[in-house]
């Protein structure tokens, strides 16, 4: 059974930084396209930053420029480097394959982000 656990959320200041972390079990993700997801209340979920396999990077227009996503495919892990958050960066992280798959979705970590 395959499962994402995320962690290191918290609650920052804008102008803070984060990094989150999300360890998969269950299969190995080498292979896969990788991304984080947030959604904020009341919002759709979103995909905010993309890895591939290769190492090949994309963001959302909102997080470019602030954040980086990385992985470390031994440790079957993906990290998303969160600096100069904002107030709208206030939302529950996922992560999840790029196509996401329903059944992979763990509980996310909540990020809040204080003006």
């Amino acid at each position: 059974q395959v499962q994402f656990v995320e962690s290191g959320g918290g609650l920052v200041q804008a102008g803070g930084s984060l990094r989150l972390s999300c360890v998969a079990s269950g299969s190995t993700f080498s292979s896969n396209a990788m991304g984080w997801y947030r959604q904020a209340p009341g919002k759709q979920r979103e995909l905010v930053a993309r890895i591939y396999s290769g190492g090949m990077t994309t963001y959302a227009e909102s997080v470019k420029g602030r954040w980086t996503i990385s992985r470390d495919n031994a440790k079957n892990t993906v990290y998303l480097q969160m600096n100069s958050l904002k107030p709208e960066d206030t939302a529950v992280y996922f992560c999840n394959t790029v196509p996401f798959y329903n059944s992979y979705w763990g509980r996310g970590t909540q990020v809040t982000v204080s003006s």
